[in-house]
């Protein structure tokens, strides 16, 4: 049986595709330093608690459990914080993979599947954004995603490993079953605060509605998370194939506005939002759309829940089950149900 070593499979992403791996029949073993994830969300085989910079227990793990691939989420990741303490993000994201990888090449483990983002691209020149757009990030925290590219990109030219970078645009949604869902502390995405500020009949802030897009607010392209996890199965399988680097967006092709989020989040709570219109954030570009058609030529991937209702209806059930501890068992949640309920 294959066997993938997951660093971050406690965190958000991560866990997802802890799932998606062992539903396809990998044995799993995630290393995850808790700093930002969480102990219970991993559910599909053992946790070693530690860090990927401690190369001496990075070489056990390769020893004790021999993984065909190292698919690696470990990294900070919010974009505000990485402008603020671009130490901590260069250290944590670029300097500790550094360290993984020499514990990789270290014990003959050559194959990478990296976590990437749509930050490396920076301002979009041209949308869609294909994976020949260029580089050029406008922050810490993309800098250091691409850093992590070019390192895998030399190693492989350099070592004979081989690696794939998944560029993710936005994630969004929660497990279909409710057994994992989105958890930040501080919670940045747009879809989990839009339905805190339902549930709570709090404020829900839109930053810019200025844009030039159909109805002035930011447009994003939203991939459910689980269809992400999938991605990650395929190219996993590819990995024990491929030679040398490889990167593939992950996006729908389709951008969903954020004043159409809070429409969709309404329509699934059954309540009104208090949107409060306040200034763009510096940076925002209007629009970030990805054209996924490479990874769906080469990986044979494409999204199947990635629609927004249905990425609304994961979220707002996941939601409702950690705000209501007597909800545990959810099932495959309807999302046309959810949103006949609301009326």
């Amino acid at each position: 049986m294959k066997t993938v070593l997951v660093t971050g499979g406690a965190g958000y992403v991560g866990s997802h595709c802890c799932k998606a791996f062992a539903a396809a029949g990998w044995n799993v073993v995630t290393l995850d330093n808790l700093s930002r994830g969480w102990r219970e969300a991993v559910r599909w085989g053992p946790l070693v608690e530690g860090d990927i910079a401690d190369r001496a227990l990075v070489g056990r793990m390769i020893a004790d459990h021999r993984p065909d691939i190292v698919a690696h989420f470990a990294a900070f990741a919010y974009v505000g914080e990485s402008v603020e303490r671009p130490d901590l993000y260069y250290a944590n994201n670029s300097a500790a993979t550094l360290a993984l990888l020499e514990a990789m090449r270290e014990h003959d483990v050559g194959r990478l599947l990296f976590s990437s983002s749509c930050a490396t691209y920076g301002n979009p020149v041209q949308l869609p954004i294909a994976e020949e757009h260029p580089q050029q990030p406008v922050n810490p925290y993309g800098w250091s995603k691409l850093i992590v590219e070019r390192m895998l990109d030399d190693y492989a030219q350099a070592y004979g490993f081989s690696a794939t970078a998944l560029r993710y645009f936005n994630a969004a949604g929660c497990d279909p079953d409710g057994e994992i869902g989105e958890r930040h502390e501080p919670e940045t995405h747009v879809i989990p605060l839009a339905i805190e500020a339902a549930l709570a009949a709090a404020e829900f802030r839109v930053f810019g509605t200025d844009f030039a897009t159909r109805d002035g607010s930011a447009v994003r392209d939203f991939v459910h998370v689980s269809d992400l996890a999938d991605a990650h199965v395929l190219a996993g399988e590819r990995l024990l194939r491929q030679e040398g680097f490889n990167a593939f967006n992950l996006g729908t092709g389709d951008g969903t506005s954020v004043l159409e989020i809070a429409d969709a989040v309404e329509k699934a709570a059954g309540t009104k939002l208090q949107r409060i219109s306040c200034p763009r954030r510096p940076g925002d570009p209007p629009a970030l759309v990805a054209s996924a058609a490479k990874a769906e030529a080469v990986l044979g991937w494409r999204p199947a829940r990635s629609d927004v209702t249905t990425i609304v209806a994961s979220a707002l059930a996941w939601q409702r089950s950690r705000d209501d501890p007597a909800v545990t068992n959810l099932g495959q949640y309807d999302a046309s149900a959810v949103a006949a309920r609301a009326g």
